[in-house]
């Protein structure tokens, strides 16, 4: 510890004025980090924008590896904003999605002072232009009015699915405590248990007449919104298996593991690609082992064999468990007629005997079930199942196989709106080279430590060598796009705004009783305190009635002074 000439407080002073000196150039060092990232890599897209005061006001980025994702699990995003990123207090704007692991993954990111209509559109458009494919089929979002505005206007024909979590945890808060505690059980059953639009709205109606809340205005509402929460209606879409945005809150979880609301904006980029990477490299590990290994078959049948080779671990995971809980459903024939079959396949759970109505078409050769799970997760349902195997079918059909959750989704080139290749940033062959240069470059110093000349001789190449390496590297022109500072206009740094759902001061229950209202005392009806404060009980004299009109309050009163701090002098 004493050769190194410094202790931890000599760090924490450093760091204070690095920190000071960088803290009005915050947006020029961000600036020009995209524009480096993007000289390594043409596919790195990304957009600032200041407002008339040339202040940074909002960002929008997306690497090659996210807009490369997005061409294989574009299909479903997550959005969801959070707080406390940042010192400046702007709201960060992930957009996630899914991918053929079931993992979450990071698809594009921004930064918003605003979260107004206008922001919002803006950034969908960003999106828009940064990612391959078109639009999302679906996408899954809290219910927020300006988010939802946008998602109608930039997202035309993708589905916007409400996050049934956020509705549901409202009913104990919305509805009359009576009421919710003896049909809110109800209320589950008709939401979760209904396969059928009919059916969901029969159950809906019957528990809010019991209920007598048939004229309550959040449950109309809440009804008037039910193709875009409840599963009857919306799992004819697909969204992955998700119904609630859940996932961007564990994401927003796990970020937040390496940021804090202290950062500047440079700060939050290198912390954010440090997770970033660390949330990547779990997807290299499952996909190294999905190349290497074959999963494990529980039933030994020639279709399960068939999808353990083309599913991912995860995914052949879940397919089996439809396809062992298929050897316990019934078919019963319903009807036929010349154009289709209809069964009815009945599974006993939980004492309950459920029934699913699987219809066949002849032309076409297609199955498809009630329960709508292959259009709502892409794993086909145990029904069906449970149908090819009473017309023993040994090996699953090509149409109710998604590509999205096989091994080999990622094989495939994705090209951007011009139809130029989007290529990974990492590049195998820089990593390789890296590594070599490391090994060689380390047995060198290790050969000059050895004498004196060496270490001279060693410290003279390197500085000549570097001078050449920057010569090399900055060429004969000075005109490129990531130039100095004293070559670019930067923005400023943005102010620090107050956004909606932004942190809140935590009260007390006192502090909230204080709220409501001056605490009177009903040990001597005194003003400002309450009967355990009582100056009564105390053996102190107490202060005048307050049956009086006259009576003042007492100022003196330490009580006093603390609602006086709080509310001010107009209460």
């Amino acid at each position: 510890m004493d050769k190194i000439g410094f202790i931890k407080k000599d760090m924490y002073n450093l760091e204070c004025s690095v920190n000071g000196k960088l803290r009005n150039h915050d947006v020029e060092l961000v600036t020009e980090y995209f524009m480096a990232e993007q000289k390594k890599n043409e596919a790195f897209y990304f957009k600032i924008e200041g407002d008339g005061d040339n202040r940074f006001s909002r960002c929008f980025w997306a690497d090659a590896t996210s807009r490369r994702a997005y061409g294989f699990y574009g299909d479903v995003v997550v959005f969801d904003t959070t707080f406390n990123t940042n010192r400046y207090d702007l709201t960060f704007a992930p957009m996630l999605g899914v991918n053929n692991h079931g993992q979450t993954i990071v698809l594009a990111c921004a930064f918003l002072s605003k979260e107004t209509t206008e922001s919002f559109i803006w950034m969908f458009e960003e999106f828009k232009k940064a990612m391959p494919g078109g639009e999302p089929k679906t996408i899954i979002t809290d219910q927020d009015a300006a988010m939802s505005r946008a998602i109608s206007i930039a997202f035309p024909t993708t589905f916007h699915r409400l996050c049934i979590w956020h509705i549901t945890s409202k009913f104990s808060g919305k509805l009359p405590h009576s009421a919710y505690k003896e049909y809110w059980g109800e209320f589950q059953k008709a939401i979760w248990d209904t396969d059928n639009k009919d059916e969901f709205d029969a159950k809906w109606n019957i528990v809010v007449t019991k209920a007598g809340l048939t004229d309550h205005p959040w449950l109309s509402s809440m009804f008037d919104l039910r193709e875009s929460w409840v599963p009857a209606y919306a799992r004819h879409f697909f969204a992955a298996g998700m119904s609630s945005s859940q996932r961007a809150e564990c994401s927003h979880g796990f970020f937040k593991q390496y940021i804090s609301r202290k950062n500047s904006l440079m700060d939050f980029i290198i912390r954010f690609e440090r997770a970033l990477s660390h949330q990547r490299q779990k997807e290299l590990v499952a996909d190294h082992v999905d190349a290497f290994e074959v999963a494990q078959c529980i039933l030994p049948m020639p279709m399960n064999k068939q999808m353990a080779t083309l599913y991912t671990r995860t995914m052949f995971q879940k397919f089996e468990q439809e396809l062992i809980q298929s050897t316990a459903c019934f078919l019963e024939l319903k009807t036929e007629d010349a154009s289709k079959v209809v069964f009815n396949v009945s599974e006993r759970k939980n004492w309950e005997t459920r029934v699913a109505e699987v219809v066949y078409v002849k032309d076409s050769d297609h199955a498809s079930c009630s329960c709508k799970r292959f259009e709502f997760v892409g794993i086909i349902c145990k029904h069906i199942l449970a149908l090819f195997r009473r017309d023993q079918i040994e090996y699953m059909p090509d149409k109710y196989i998604l590509k999205r959750w096989k091994k080999s989704v990622k094989f495939g080139l994705v090209s951007d709106a011009n139809g130029n290749e989007i290529k990974d940033s990492a590049d195998p062959g820089l990593l390789i080279k890296r590594s070599t240069m490391s090994r060689l470059a380390a047995d060198v110093v290790e050969d000059a430590l050895m004498c004196e000349e060496g270490c001279e001789l060693l410290s003279e190449t390197l500085k000549s060598l570097r001078v050449k390496l920057k010569l090399l590297k900055d060429g004969p022109s000075n005109n490129e796009v990531g130039g100095s500072s004293s070559q670019t206009q930067y923005m400023k740094y943005p102010k620090r705004v107050r956004c909606n759902g932004g942190s809140k001061r935590v009260t007390g229950a006192k502090e909230k009783a204080m709220k409501r209202g001056i605490r009177h005392c009903r040990e001597c009806g005194h003003i400002g305190h309450d009967r355990r404060q009582c100056p009564r009980n105390l053996n102190t004299p107490t202060s005048p009635s307050n049956n009086d009109e006259s009576t003042p309050i007492d100022l003196s009163d330490p009580l006093f002074d603390e609602f006086y701090r709080m509310h001010g002098p107009t209460q």
